[in-house]
């Protein structure tokens, strides 16, 4: 049997438009604050009326969408909810990550979270929460702006200007508060300090009242794949408590880099490495 020209088998050939319609539906119900109407979805999609109630329908049917009370507008509905749990469920991050969180929470009784980055946001995706009062409140599947948290610098720390440039086309960034770098150029200056230090702990960098400790986790080549870190009230704490944090933060990153197969230099950090005064 001959074999069909590599053409056959382009991408474009197999795509299914109905599908591709049915999701790009989704995706804007997705981004809306709240209900978004089908003649609004028509608008921004450019597909006629017709078209978005009949993927509207087919959709609530199948529980990724759900209708207001009134009728007319849409939100996602919960097997949006299912498929995002089952898909962290099967990352071999989360999954080899979770009892590297649950060790440091039950050691200082601080939140722990494991965190990636989508294009300029984090997102969440484990959690070991702490049973204090002061528990961070953030849950699986939170997503925060990436260059106004510690954790999106530790997740961008390797990022040349040229990328980030790349990443946020019109140079500037939304400011949270007096911390947040207004630009790229300020992203970047902050991310070459924070090459050189094995964490970051910054008190109050995107909520006032709460201090994030982070360290990098790499994959195999050396690329950032997720930012281990804890939440603590941003309250002083003492060195020799903070230098134990500091180390159980960085040991489990380290060793969360480790098993998936990542062997540079820093896969561990030794007693050799001063932990102390690493303050972003």
């Amino acid at each position: 049997m001959s074999q069909l020209p590599t053409s056959e088998f382009s991408a474009e050939k197999y795509r299914v438009p109905g599908l591709e319609r049915g999701l790009r539906v989704l995706c804007e119900v997705g981004r809306g604050a709240g209900m978004v109407g089908a003649p609004d979805l028509a608008r921004r999609l450019g597909v006629p009326r017709t078209t978005v109630f009949r993927l509207l329908n087919t959709l609530e049917q199948l529980g990724f969408v759900e209708r207001a009370d009134n009728g007319r507008g849409y939100a996602l509905g919960m097997a949006v909810l299912r498929l995002g749990f089952e898909y962290l469920a099967s990352l071999e991050l989360t999954q080899l990550g979770a009892p590297l969180l649950a060790r440091v929470r039950d050691e200082f009784n601080l939140s722990c979270h494991l965190v990636v980055r989508d294009e300029t946001d984090i997102v969440y995706v484990a959690k070991a929460a702490a049973t204090t009062l002061m528990a961070s409140s953030v849950n699986v599947g939170t997503r925060l702006p990436a260059h106004a948290t510690v954790l999106g610098r530790v997740l961008m720390a390797d990022m040349t200007l040229e990328q980030l440039a790349g990443l946020y086309p019109d140079g500037k960034l939304a400011v949270v508060n007096s911390f947040t770098p207004r630009n790229v150029q300020e992203l970047h200056a902050l991310l070459l300090q924070d090459r050189r230090r094995p964490y970051l702990l910054h008190e109050g960098f995107f909520d006032s009242g709460i201090s994030t400790l982070a360290a990098p986790v790499r994959e195999q080549g050396g690329a950032i794949a997720a930012a281990l870190g804890v939440a603590m009230p941003a309250v002083p704490i003492e060195p020799a408590r903070l230098q134990q944090l500091a180390r159980a933060v960085c040991e489990s990153a380290a060793e969360l880099s480790s098993l998936l197969n990542y062997r540079g230099q820093d896969a561990a950090y030794g007693s050799d490495r001063k932990l102390n005064g690493m303050v972003a």
